[in-house]
């Protein structure tokens, strides 16, 4: 376990075992004393997981009860959250494979460039990778990491998870993103390496990253097919 974000770390964990039937919809969590004795840190630990599990729509907190686990369904993609393609898929139970056919240094192209406001001749890792699920090419995410000083990744890191190694092994922290989501013609390119069915349209998620410290750190395309995921959200009134 993360030492330095110890909540992080539960509250993912808690994540996983909700979304795999662990914890069941109406079914309420270990009391925050189980849970603190559970995992060996302090109640108040447990309470900013709790918190997180709260702000991201899987838990109810019922006055003199405790928690109690909302009813979602499952193969839906998080719109507000910032949660790695791996992370989606270990939680989901999905049958996914993940595939790069691009791993490039390159200057940034003028449509990139212009939705992240840098200047002209500025150069970013250029990855992108097709999600196979259940045997079919489904999304197509394009990636461009804008760190100078990130180095070449191998294949192999980038087909298991990216975030795990730039959090894990690089230390970098990777805290929010400003996303925006079209429904948009398919290109030559979605037709080439999707698997779209003659679909005409797809949906196109666009998002630009940022660290802890607020640097810009990566922009990324995401290319879904139509029928395959429900875009969602959880809102709360505060």
């Amino acid at each position: 376990m993360n030492k330095k974000n110890k909540y992080y770390d539960i509250y993912l964990e808690l994540e996983t075992k909700i979304l795999d039937g662990s914890y069941r919809a109406g079914e309420f969590l270990p009391s925050e004393h189980e849970l603190s004795k559970q995992f060996e840190v302090s109640r108040e630990t447990i309470r900013k997981a709790l918190v997180l599990l709260l702000e991201n729509g899987f838990i109810q907190k019922l006055q003199g009860k405790g928690s109690v686990v909302i009813d979602r369904e499952r193969y839906a993609f998080p719109v507000s959250g910032l949660t790695s393609f791996k992370e989606l898929h270990k939680a989901q139970n999905m049958n996914a494979v993940t595939k790069v056919i691009k791993n490039e240094y390159k200057t940034l192209p003028e449509d990139v460039r212009h939705y992240v406001s840098l200047k002209k001749g500025a150069k970013a890792w250029h990855i992108e990778r097709i999600r196979y699920l259940g045997g079919e090419a489904v999304i197509l995410d394009k990636d461009f990491l804008l760190d100078t000083e990130i180095q070449a990744i191998d294949n192999s890191i980038l087909e298991d998870s990216l975030y795990s190694y730039l959090e894990g092994q690089l230390g970098y922290e990777i805290s929010y993103a400003q996303k925006e989501i079209t429904v948009e013609l398919v290109t030559d390119e979605d037709k080439m390496l999707l698997d779209l069915h003659h679909d005409t349209h797809i949906v196109v998620v666009r998002s630009a990253v940022f660290l802890k410290d607020t640097r810009l750190f990566q922009y990324t395309e995401s290319r879904h097919r139509l029928d395959r995921f429900r875009f969602i959200d959880f809102a709360r009134r505060r």
